[in-house]
């Protein structure tokens, strides 16, 4: 619960908000996960035959060392999340949009393997992990009862103008201008975006201005009204946490979506080749399922604050086995679109889940730390699943083998997840 020898502090920004903070805070967040985008998975896939063909590398060592930066970049974000907790969003988010507008500039300047490895580290670790990481975590302090809906709302916009803008602008943009060039105006874009908007608008908990989560009551004199004090939060520590069988249940599951989905969208390009479609429908079904992802992240964010979190998670490894098991039989430009929507449908799901359910069973404390360390074996997951599918093919010759083995996993999650509960303390 709230601290009541807390003293609110004097920001005018807050202050004069015309509507309640948390909503500018939500925008503002919102922009950070969709500026992540030039170090997510859907970005580096329309790069990827540029890497193979102007570096002169096989798609198993491009794979290889995808793999080996996100690992090597994910090492950091136990440390990063730390440094939310102790530093704040705010300051967090000015350095990491510096950093990882310097990491897109630095690609284009990308000649050999070593330079592409380095590369990878920095933008996996800085844009697919720290951005995501700190734009998240101050959505999250400033929300609790209505978490679900308010996150709803913000993987909505973030997949519409991340999933569904970033690689067809990219893919644009590269025969206009070149692939080194269009690194460097993604970085431009990053700075010129988040550094000022960051600092401006990034705020750390409500009850540090003299409000409470989701604008329920103001604080008058450092002190919460006790009859609109409507919410009770368990907060727990990292080292806590992480013995509990909730923790690592989730964990496992959430890492499956990034694994096997990260996999997917990586290799979606020749995917679809295998399957006899072009490079252009590839690219272009990031359309339909940011569109679906966008469609159904309302409900499920309203859902999910009404039923437990562990059903939404269920349902979305469900859709996850789904889609890969599709992937071997895609045909036509008909069930390239469905298959875009199922995809859609799996990471509305998965983002709900993952966005809220840390805070949910955790508490917004120590969210940081908690969320650094997951997002670390997440990011390791992340790295894999394109080594798994990049290699499987290559000694295959097609997907077929490592798809099928590969749908056990989220198959099942699905079931032990139904088993989990949310853990308390005694």
């Amino acid at each position: 619960m709230y601290n009541q020898k807390t003293i609110p502090l004097n920001s005018r920004i807050v202050r004069k908000s015309p509507i309640y903070y948390g909503w500018v805070v939500l925008i503002v967040g919102t922009l950070g996960v969709i500026m992540s985008s030039p170090g997510q998975t859907y970005s580096f896939s329309i790069f990827i035959e540029r890497f193979i063909e102007d570096l002169q590398i096989s798609r198993s060592f491009v794979s290889s060392l995808y793999a080996i930066g996100t690992v090597t970049g994910s090492l950091a974000l136990p440390y990063i999340g730390r440094a939310i907790d102790r530093r704040g969003n705010r300051k967090m988010v000015v350095l990491i949009a510096l950093a990882f507008g310097s990491a897109c500039v630095y690609m284009g300047f990308v000649q050999n393997a070593v330079m592409l490895l380095i590369g990878v580290i920095f933008m996996r670790m800085l844009g697919q992990s720290s951005m995501t990481l700190v734009s998240r975590n101050v959505m999250n302090q400033w929300w609790v009862r209505r978490r679900g809906f308010v996150m709803g709302v913000s993987t909505l916009v973030s997949a519409t103008l991340g999933v569904g803008l970033f690689p067809n602008l990219i893919n644009w943009l590269i025969p206009q201008v070149g692939w080194r060039e269009t690194y460097w105006l993604l970085g431009t874009l990053v700075v010129g975006t988040m550094i000022p908007l960051g600092f401006l608008f990034f705020r750390e908990r409500p009850e540090l201005y003299g409000l409470l989560p989701d604008g329920d009551a103001e604080i008058v004199a450092g002190k919460p009204d006790p009859k609109k004090l409507v919410f009770v939060e368990e907060n727990w520590t990292r080292a806590e946490a992480i013995r509990t069988s909730a923790f690592w249940l989730i964990v496992i599951s959430v890492a499956a979506f990034s694994m096997l989905g990260t996999g997917l969208t990586f290799h979606i390009v020749s995917i679809f080749a295998d399957n006899g479609l072009s490079a252009d429908l590839a690219a272009a079904i990031f359309l339909p399922m940011s569109l679906t992802t966008s469609f159904v992240s309302i409900p499920a964010g309203w859902l999910i604050d009404r039923v437990a979190t562990k059903y939404v998670l269920a349902a979305g490894l469900v859709l996850l086995t789904i889609t890969i098991l599709a992937s071997t039989s895609i045909r036509g430009t008909q069930l390239a679109i469905m298959y875009g929507v199922v995809f859609g449908l799996t990471n509305g799901l998965a983002r709900i889940a993952g966005d809220v359910v840390y805070a949910n069973y955790f508490g917004r404390t120590h969210l940081g730390a908690i969320t650094g360390l997951s997002s670390t074996i997440t990011a390791v997951a992340s790295g894999l699943g394109p080594l798994i599918y990049g290699v499987g093919r290559d000694m295959a010759g097609n997907y077929w083998p490592s798809l099928l083995l590969s749908a056990i996993y989220p198959a099942t999650m699905a079931v032990l997840v139904l088993f989990m509960n949310r853990p308390k303390k005694t």
